[in-house]
C-alpha cells in the first residue's frame, strides 16, 4: 500500500454559493464526510468603509454609514453618530431620543426576520420565508414612510433625528406591534417543534461560553452561551435606562438555542417600541427632534471618541479620531460578524459535513460586514 496518499480531499464551498450569505469561500479538509479543518477566504466584498472616511467630511460619510452592515443602517449610523456626539457635547432632545429607539428596535425586528427567512432557507425549508417577508415588508413601509428610504436610511443626523414621525404612522406602527406576536407564533408552529429542524439544529454549532468570550462574541451568539451580556442594559445609552425590558438568554449555545433567543429578542424589541410609541403620543406636540446644528461646520475635537450600539448581530463600535477639522483623521469599525465567522473553525472541527450550513447560518453572519 502507498503510505504516501492522503485520506482526505479538499473542498471548496463558495465564492458564490447562496448559503454562504455574501461572496465568502470556505475551504474544507475532509475526512469521509467529516470536517478535519475549515478555512475562510474573506475580503471579496472589501469596500474601503473606514479608508473613505478619511477623504470625506463628517457630514459626506454619514450616508456611508448605513451602508457598513445594511441590515442594521440605523445602528450603524447610531455607532458613528454617538462618537461624534460624544466628542462636542451634545446632550440630544428627549423626543429625539425615543424616535432613535423606536426605530432600531423595529429594524431589529426585520433584521431578526431576515435572518430567520435565510437561515430556515439554508436548511431546505422554504415556506418560512415568505411569513418572514410578510412582517419584513411591513416594517420597510413604515421607514419609509418615516426616512423616504426601505433599507438607507440616511435619517439621524447630528444632534438628532432629521423630521419628526406623525401621529399617523405611530398609529401604524402600533397597529403592526398589536398584531406581532399571532405572526410570531405562526412562526413557531412550523418551526419550533419541527422534526427535521430539531435534528438539523438541537446539539449542532455548540459555542461554550469560554469559547464565545475567547473569541469576541457579541450579541445573540454570546447570550445563547450563557452570558447576559446587553449594552442596552450594562451601558445604557439614549433612553434605555427608562425602559422596561428582559435580555434573553440560554446556556446551551446550539443553533436551536440562538433561533430561540432571536425569537424572544424580537418579542423584547416590540415591548420597547410600545414604550416608545407611548411616550412620543403624550409628547407629540414637541416638535424638538434635532440641535438644529450646521451639519457643515461640525469639527471633531482632537483625540479618541468611541461609539457603540447593541446591533441586531452584536455591539456595533466605531472608533474615531478627530484632528479638530470636519474630516476625520482616522474612522475604525468593529462589526461582530467578523468575530463570529472566527469561531467556527473551532466548533466543527470533526463534526459533520452536513452539519456546516446550520451552524454558520445560526450565527447571523452577514459579509459586507466582515469585510467593510
Amino acid at each position: 500500500m502507498n503510505k504516501t496518499l492522503k485520506n482526505t480531499f479538499q473542498l471548496n464551498i463558495g465564492p458564490q454559493h447562496p448559503s454562504t450569505h455574501g461572496v465568502l469561500r470556505c475551504i474544507e479538509e475532509l475526512d469521509g464526510e467529516r470536517i478535519k479543518s475549515l478555512d475562510f477566504v474573506v475580503g471579496y466584498l472589501h469596500r474601503g468603509m473606514e479608508k473613505m472616511a478619511e477623504n470625506m467630511t463628517c457630514l459626506q460619510y454619514l450616508p456611508v454609514v448605513d451602508r457598513v452592515d445594511y441590515l442594521s443602517g440605523f445602528f450603524c449610523s447610531q455607532a458613528y453618530l454617538s462618537a461624534i456626539e460624544t466628542s462636542l457635547n451634545f446632550e440630544l432632545p428627549k423626543k429625539a431620543q425615543y424616535i432613535r429607539v423606536l426605530t432600531m428596535e423595529l429594524n431589529r425586528i426585520s433584521s431578526h426576520l431576515l435572518w430567520l427567512a435565510s437561515f430556515l432557507m439554508d436548511l431546505g425549508a422554504t415556506s418560512p420565508y415568505f411569513y418572514c417577508f410578510r412582517e419584513r415588508e411591513s416594517i420597510l413601509d413604515i421607514f419609509e414612510n418615516i426616512t423616504g428610504a426601505r433599507m438607507m436610511y440616511n435619517y439621524y443626523t447630528f444632534g438628532g433625528v432629521k423630521s419628526d414621525i406623525s401621529a399617523e404612522i405611530l398609529d401604524k406602527i402600533a397597529e403592526f406591534l398589536d398584531e406581532f406576536p399571532s405572526h410570531v407564533k405562526e412562526y413557531e408552529n412550523i418551526i419550533t417543534n419541527n422534526p427535521i429542524f430539531l435534528d438539523r439544529t438541537k446539539e449542532i454549532g455548540v459555542i461554550s461560553l469560554k469559547q464565545a468570550q475567547n473569541f469576541g462574541l457579541t450579541g445573540v451568539n454570546l447570550r445563547a452561551s450563557g452570558s447576559k451580556a446587553d449594552l442596552r442594559k450594562d451601558k445604557p445609552y439614549l433612553i434605555y435606562s427608562e425602559l422596561d425590558f428582559d435580555v434573553p438568554f440560554s446556556i446551551y449555545g446550539d443553533a436551536y438555542t440562538r433561533y430561540q433567543m432571536r425569537i424572544r429578542e424580537m418579542l423584547e424589541s416590540r415591548k420597547i417600541a410600545l414604550q416608545c410609541i407611548e411616550w412620543l403620543r403624550k409628547n407629540i406636540s414637541d416638535d424638538k427632534v434635532n440641535l438644529n446644528i450646521n451639519s457643515k461646520t461640525v469639527k471633531i475635537d482632537e483625540g479618541l471618541t468611541i461609539g457603540s450600539v447593541e446591533a441586531p448581530r452584536g455591539e456595533i463600535m466605531c472608533w474615531l479620531w478627530g484632528n479638530g477639522t470636519n474630516t476625520p483623521e482616522r474612522v475604525k469599525w468593529r462589526t461582530p460578524s467578523f468575530y463570529a465567522l472566527q469561531v467556527l473553525p473551532e466548533i466543527m472541527k470533526g463534526k459533520m459535513y452536513s452539519d456546516l450550513m446550520s451552524a454558520f447560518g445560526s450565527l447571523d453572519v452577514i459579509m459586507p460586514e466582515v469585510d467593510r
